[in-house]
């Protein structure tokens, strides 16, 4: 077991660079071939493609920086200091980023995880900024830095980047069952010939039309309740310009919450217990002749856009309680209801699943980086 050695980031990566913006007055500049690294770009992994390109005149006073090259962001916003990406090409960036060239000793994705690792160290130094919040060249070539043999570094190395292929994995699946569920939701609905373009085997009738009154209960609360909520009689306070983000994938679901104003079409959902009701937030509950998962699907299809035409004219998003006990809405039997809201339940469970996952996943990871890394 040999020591850590201990250095400055400089001292290994010598004068780092930093890179510029060609004058966008000359279009000659931009539309070439040349990638051009900007903060947005960064994804604090492997950057494998570039939303900008410049000509060989645009490159003229910028350095081309080789494949492996670490990029770090100074500024660009407090959130983006700190971030890193690996040139997966060669490629130039702007005067916001700093570039760590490959060297022979050092791992450069081991060298990445390290400076992820310590972004929080680059945010206090831009916190301390007499200026808008930013870190500079010097900064990063006077930074702490500690690394063990190639043969460790390159160990480490294999261990996140495996742990960061099956968060990616996850994270993509992820992403594939909130596309699904996006079409489906698009697709199980009736349009309005009255009939959805997908179907459940077994079912083809005409779906039928009421008002959301006729099937659910719509109450609104007090900015008396306020009160109530200070002296602990309930847990929490709901009103429409700050509605708590609830848990969307329990469904033992007892109440749908809808603000009135602010967050028009926005739909949040109530599980457990009681609670302080704004007067700006309808509460929907009292299911009668509808089942419960259905009417939550059927919010998520069409009720944004319901509210939001309702609103075209108005110059402060505002749903009124006629406007939303009177909305019509399209609905089959009862046992085509509960085939549909089932359905989506289970895909939302899934998704809460891996969304899980993700979360115990990157954990994971934050934990391996404080613990491998000094």
């Amino acid at each position: 077991m040999f020591a850590w050695e201990q250095c400055k980031l400089g001292d290994v990566y010598g004068h780092l660079y930093s890179g510029n913006t060609p004058s966008r007055k000359k279009s000659a500049n931009f539309g070439g071939d040349t990638p051009w690294i900007r903060t947005a770009d960064l994804n604090n992994g492997l950057i494998k493609s570039a939303t900008e390109f410049l000509t060989y005149e645009g490159i003229k006073q910028l350095k081309i920086l080789p494949e492996n090259t670490i990029v770090l962001a100074m500024y660009g916003g407090f959130n983006q200091i700190g971030r890193t990406g690996i040139l997966g090409f060669p490629a130039t960036i702007n005067q916001a980023l700093v570039a760590l060239t490959p060297h022979k000793n050092i791992n450069q994705f081991f060298a990445q995880s390290y400076l992820n690792r310590h972004i929080i160290d680059w945010r206090r130094v831009a916190a301390s900024s007499r200026k808008d919040p930013n870190i500079t060249k010097e900064d990063v070539e006077k930074s702490e830095f500690s690394f063990g043999s190639l043969e460790e570094q390159n160990r480490i190395s294999k261990l996140i980047s495996r742990l960061d292929h099956t968060i990616t994995l996850h994270e993509e699946k992820e992403h594939q069952l909130e596309r699904l569920k996006s079409a489906l939701l698009q697709k199980m609905f009736a349009d309005k010939s009255g009939y959805p373009p997908v179907r459940f085997e077994g079912f083809s009738n005409e779906w039928g039309h009421c008002k959301l009154r006729d099937v659910a209960d719509i109450t609104t609360g007090s900015r008396n309740h306020q009160d109530s909520v200070t002296d602990g009689k309930y847990p929490f306070f709901v009103r429409s310009d700050k509605v708590e983000r609830l848990n969307e994938y329990d469904f033992d679901t007892k109440a749908i919450l809808v603000p009135g104003d602010g967050r028009i079409g926005e739909i949040f959902h109530y599980y457990n217990g009681k609670f302080a009701l704004h007067q700006r937030v309808y509460k929907v509950d009292n299911f009668n002749g509808i089942n419960e998962l259905f009417l939550l699907g059927l919010f998520k299809y069409s009720f944004k856009e319901h509210a939001l035409r309702l609103n075209a004219q108005g110059t402060v998003p505002s749903l009124r309680l006629p406007m939303f006990t009177n909305w019509s809405i399209s609905v089959p039997m009862i046992t085509e209801q509960e085939r549909i809201g089932v359905f989506f339940q289970k895909l939302e469970r899934t998704i809460s699943l891996y969304d899980h996952k993700l979360e115990l996943l990157k954990k994971v990871k934050r934990s391996m980086l404080q613990a491998m890394f000094i």
